[in-house]
């Protein structure tokens, strides 16, 4: 959905090109009501079929004879619901405009054990997550100092940072912290999930990274920022900075979708004047 938000802001911007000869300007549509439309029918769209899902996982664990008129909806009353990927890093700017009450959860873990697990992954899933070390140091960082910013952006009310290390150490403790960020009630419940690892590449104890394979520069950024997250606690205050840094970087990829774009028209402008297209 990250992707998504990109492309809702070219339409916006094709929509409003010309002023008031535009459609969505002669309207006055303006462009946070214009992304929350699209976010609240998402909204709407996966709550309203939330039940299919509970069914689908029901009948996937119940035996086959069972009829389906047996299936008892656990949860009739759920009006929040998760998607989580370390890509939606990039995207957080985006997801705001589309779900402006969304909240995010930044799970931060150490980049050593990070890029450890991600250049092992290959041995469990039989595709690889990187092409090799400098690759993994590379989206550690990226991913969280975008978490990082994000943070500053918008505030503790928003992001909420999660120690990795805390959640296996400490389970009961961090899932009462977030609960309490979510403003949801805790049940011992919650911690069911943990008794099983999912997404894990199973690393080795002896597994050992060869950080003479990577520029020393990118390790020694990678691990001064990790060491300087570890040691510092999440920013109490919005900062306006980081706000204006944010947008920027979301408004470049905006446009270099649109030059994309412009890009593919010409060529296939050019090819039906050659006749290469034919």
């Amino acid at each position: 959905m990250g992707n998504l938000a990109i492309d809702l802001a070219v339409y916006y911007q094709t929509g409003t090109a010309r002023g008031d000869h535009s459609l969505l300007s002669s309207m006055d549509v303006k462009e946070t009501e214009f992304f929350a439309v699209f976010g609240k029918s998402i909204n709407d769209l996966i709550l309203r079929r939330r039940l299919d899902l509970d069914k689908k996982r029901w009948r996937r664990a119940a035996a086959p004879t069972i009829p389906s008129h047996c299936f008892v909806p656990r949860y009739d009353a759920k009006t929040r619901w998760v998607d989580g990927t370390p890509e939606y890093s990039f995207h957080i700017c985006g997801l705001r405009k589309l779900f402006p009450e969304a909240l995010f959860i930044h799970i931060f873990r150490d980049v050593t054990s990070v890029v450890r697990s991600m250049l092992h992954f290959h041995h469990i899933s039989g595709r690889s997550l990187v092409a090799n070390q400098t690759e993994a140091y590379s989206y550690w960082l990226r991913t969280v100092s975008n978490c990082l910013l994000a943070e500053r952006a918008y505030g503790p009310s928003v992001i909420f940072r999660l120690q990795y290390s805390h959640l296996l150490d400490t389970p009961e403790a961090a899932f009462r912290s977030v609960f309490g960020f979510l403003g949801e009630p805790y049940t011992p419940e919650c911690l069911k999930p943990l008794a099983q690892r999912i997404n894990s590449s199973n690393v080795p104890a002896d597994f050992r990274i060869n950080t003479h394979e990577t520029d020393p520069s990118l390790v020694e950024q990678a691990t001064k920022l990790c060491r300087e997250v570890e040691e510092s606690s999440r920013p109490l205050e919005v900062s306006p900075a980081a706000i204006e840094e944010i947008e920027t970087a979301f408004n470049e990829r905006v446009r270099l979708k649109i030059n994309e774009s412009s890009r593919a028209q010409r060529d296939l402008i050019d090819k039906d004047q050659t006749g290469e297209g034919d």
